[in-house]
This record gives structure tokens, sequence and C-alpha cells, in this order.
């Protein structure tokens, strides 16, 4: 199979939960007041941060059952290191909460207004920029998830790259590619692309991406790579040469600071605050946080030095019971 069913319907619940947050956020959005969209954006903001945490919950949840069912119980596998759904719902990919995050979309309307764009293009814009956003957040919480729980799991000894439907050039051309078990997962923003986990049980046959291609009509190739290439394609070019496979794809951790970290659960009572010792106040902030930077979970994947060494980080920071 390539790849299997149960890792394509995976994805695709993780879709539909991404674009679930998507609706509660366009449709907050709708009601931002044209005459005061920065005060009225954050006095509906808070519900939009539940929806879209919640989403991000929902999808790290339903790792743990799927590896369950794909793989079966894994005796190599403490029963002490189980995902925490919770360390990864509320904070974007590369460590932003999701309240500061989705302000992003209100400041970037405002910057267009004083540029002289009408105010309900420049909304229209900030709901775009608001859509990518929030689909990003949770297809990267499913995706760390799935990248946590599989490192925990001694016998998963890498992924392959399962593509999903309609996916861009910069996805396809990497269908199937196969990466060891704590590599950072490249995307882009809204891509939702998954991935399968390998075992010397379960070995899914890799995606071809020139089958995929072959596969597509003339209408999806032409969107997917334009009419030149779509046309360069039909007449034999080589895939590789058409698309430039890295162009825009980065792990989650590449956008913002050299060393990502967040804030999230890092109160006494957040799920890596549990396991810290010194904390203290800043000025402004209503409860202690530790004074340890909680990386997240690539960057762990980036800095470990070998499997037990990215373990031990996961659990440092709450990632794993």
């Amino acid at each position: 199979m390539s790849p299997s069913p149960m890792a394509v319907a995976h994805a695709l619940a993780r879709l539909r939960l991404a674009a679930a947050a998507s609706r509660a956020a366009r449709t907050a959005w709708r009601g931002v007041d044209r005459d005061a969209p920065g005060l009225s954006w954050v006095a509906a903001l808070g519900p939009v941060v539940a929806a879209v945490a919640g989403a991000q919950l929902a999808a790290a949840r339903s790792t743990e059952p799927w590896l369950g069912s794909l793989l079966g119980d894994d005796p190599g596998q403490a029963q002490s290191d189980r995902l925490v759904p919770e360390s990864l719902a509320g904070v974007t990919g590369d460590g932003v909460p999701l309240a500061q995050a989705l302000q992003v979309p209100v400041f970037t309307a405002l910057r267009l207004v004083t540029q002289g764009l009408p105010i309900v293009q420049a909304l229209a814009r900030g709901q775009l920029l608001l859509d990518l956003m929030v689909r990003t957040a949770v297809a990267d919480a499913g995706r760390a998830a799935d990248s946590v729980g599989m490192t925990a799991r001694p016998a998963v000894t890498s992924y392959i790259r399962v593509v999903e439907a309609g996916a861009c050039s910069r996805c396809i051309i990497l269908a199937g590619a196969e990466y060891g078990v704590s590599s950072g997962f490249l995307r882009h923003p809204r891509c939702h692309c998954g991935m399968e986990p390998v075992t010397r049980a379960h070995r899914p046959k890799a995606q071809d991406p020139r089958k995929v291609v072959d596969a597509m009509s003339a209408k999806e190739k032409q969107r997917v790579f334009g009419q030149a290439g779509a046309q360069a394609l039909n007449e034999g070019a080589d895939l590789g040469q058409v698309v430039n496979a890295r162009r825009g794809m980065a792990t989650a951790t590449a956008f913002g600071r050299r060393l990502q970290t967040t804030t999230e659960g890092t109160t006494r009572r957040g799920v890596a605050g549990r396991r810290a010792q010194d904390f203290r106040r800043l000025p402004g902030q209503r409860y202690e946080r530790s004074r340890s930077p909680r990386l997240m979970p690539e960057e762990i994947f980036r800095l470990a030095d070998d499997r037990a060494h990215a373990m031990r980080l996961l659990r440092l920071h709450g990632y794993l019971y």
C-alpha cells in the first residue's frame, strides 16, 4: 500500500480539524468593526484562540490511537513515555502563543490601510492571512504530535512523507521521501501533508512522485505546475528540473528566533513548568514562569545528539509523560 489507508485517513482527519478551526476564525473575522478593526478583533480573539487550540488538541490526541491501530503495541516503549497532547495546543509551530500570533492579521490589515488600501480590501487580505495561520497551526501541532509519538516508539526507525490530495508541486516532488524518525518535517504555510512510520514489520511502499503526477488530470497539472510546467512534464521533462523542491519549504521551527522556545506551559501548573525548579515573575505578568526556556519539539530534534538524548529532552520539556 502506498501509503496505507490509515495514514491517509489520519491526514484527512487533521485536514478537517484545520478546516473547522478556519471556519470559526473566519466567522469571527467577519464581525470585525471597520471603524475600529484592532479593538474589535482583540475583543473577539478569545473564542478564536479557544477554537484553534481545541483543534490542535484534537489533532494531537489522535496520534496515540492512530499509532496503536497502525503498529500495535510496541514492547520496547516504556509506559511512561506517552505523548502529552496538551503540550502542543495553544502555540504555533515556532513557539508563539496563539493569542499573540493571531493578532498579526489585523495588524497587517491596519498597515495596508495606512498604505492607502481601502478597508474592505485590507480586511480581505487579513482574512486570507488568518486562514493560512490557523490551518498551519493545527497541521503543525498534529505533525509535531506524530513526531513525538513515533520517537517514543523504539520500533519506529523512520517515516515516509504522505502527500495529500491537491498538494502543491513542492510537496508532490517529496512524496514518499523517507526521513529519520526525529528529522524535522519540511512544510510550507498551509501544508497538510503527513507522515507514516516505518518499522521492521511495517514498511509501507513509498509514493512515487512521477506516478502522482501521471494520475493528475490536465487541468490539475496546470493548476499545480503552471501551463509551461505542465507542458514540459507532458513532454517528458524531469520532475526535479521543473520543480525546486525546497523553495518555500522549512521545518516549523525555522521561522523566527535562532533558538526556538515557547512560554506556553511554563507556569508552575503548566505541562513543562511542573518539572522545572527555578521560577520568576516578570513585570506585567500574572504568574511565575520557569527561568529555563521550553524548547519546541523540532528544536529538540535538531539539537539532540541521538534518539536517547531526544527522549530525555522531550520528557524534560513536557512533551512525554
